[in-house]
Formats: structure tokens, sequence, C-alpha cells
């Protein structure tokens, strides 16, 4: 058998257990079925990532690196930060938020995150990551466009995750797709209304 690099093998088995995870859920996946999936021997998988805490880490770090991809593929940060908003919390909400199974698997992350001993700041640690990713994209498009946000960009941040988080959370609850249109339209008029961008150093 052909030796694989390590970084590439990482790679293999975080995609592996992403589609477990999506499909079984969080309790019900033993390291063995990520194994399985991947088409390794349980014995590799467990010298990559030798335990089950370890391998859940690194699939939350990629979700975090993956919704950190969207932003710089929606929109060109020229358009001014309201443009920004609006295209990003849009490309994320079509290649990411409403696919109900792998939202699903991170709320699943996060609870588990929360009630393992030793593992809840892997929780914070997760969101802060979400809503450090947004500021910077939110940061370069102000810069790019010469403007300022009302309120500080970690602030709007945060509160963008916190929207189309708890609407994602309807989402997967009850998968009404007319009614999620709908709303994040006027999650989006609302977070650009917060930001109200302005000429930088204006009052």
């Amino acid at each position: 058998m052909a030796r694989v690099e390590a970084a590439v093998r990482s790679r293999q088995l975080i995609a592996a257990a992403r589609d477990v995870l999506s499909r079984e859920g969080v309790a019900r996946t033993p390291l063995r079925a990520v194994a399985a999936e991947g088409e390794v021997p349980l014995g590799t998988l467990q010298y990559v990532f030798p335990s089950r805490e370890l391998l859940l880490r690194a699939v939350i770090e990629d979700m975090v690196n993956e919704i950190g991809d969207v932003f710089p593929d929606s929109a060109e940060i020229e358009g001014g930060l309201a443009n920004a908003i609006r295209e990003g919390i849009r490309a994320f909400w079509k290649r990411l938020a409403s696919n109900r199974k792998l939202q699903l698997m991170q709320y699943e992350l996060t609870v588990y995150a929360l009630r393992t001993e030793g593992q809840e700041d892997l929780a914070r640690w997760q969101y802060e990551s979400y809503a450090a990713v947004v500021a910077a994209w939110c940061a370069q498009a102000a810069e790019a466009a010469g403007e300022e946000s009302a309120v500080p960009l970690p602030q709007l941040a945060r509160i963008m995750v916190a929207c189309v988080d708890g609407l994602i959370l309807q989402y997967v609850c009850d998968p009404d797709d007319e009614r999620a249109d709908q709303d994040l339209e006027r999650i989006i008029d609302m977070l650009v209304n917060l930001a109200a961008p302005r000429p930088l150093g204006a009052r």
C-alpha cells in the first residue's frame, strides 16, 4: 500500500468523520465507524487522532475554516460594508446554513463540547472563531470602501452570528425554505441598518 502523507490522511479522516457525524449523529459515531468510512484500519485512525475528542476538535476546526472560505468567495469587498453583509450572509446560507444535517451536527458538537469535561473551551473557541471570521471580512470590506461601522465590528460580528445561528436552529427544527429566505432578508436589512456604514471619519 502506498504511503499517504500525514496531512492528506488527516483531511481524509476529517471528511469521513463529517460524513458519519452528519448521517448518524455525534452520540452514535464511534471511531470504528469513521475508520470504515475513511477506508482505513482503526489503528491508522487512532495514530492520526489518538482520541475521539481530538477528532471532534479537528472536525470543528474544519467547519470554522470552511466558514472562513465562504466570505472571500461571496462578494467583492470593494462593494462596501453593506454589500459585504448582504452577499456574505446570502452566500453562507446558500452554501452551508441550509444544509440541515451539517447544521444539526454542528449543534451536537457544540453541546458535546459543553458537556464533556475538559472540552468546554472548545465550544467557546468555536463561536469566537465564527465571530472573528465575520469581523475580519467586514473589516476588509469597510477598509476597501473607506467606510466605518456605527457599532464596533467585533460586536457587529457577534450579533450577525447570533441572528443567523438562531435562524439556522429554527430551520433545523422546521425546514421551511420560503419562510427562511424571507426571514433571512429581514435579518440582513436589520444588520445593515445596525452597521449603518458611513464614510470613514464622518459623524
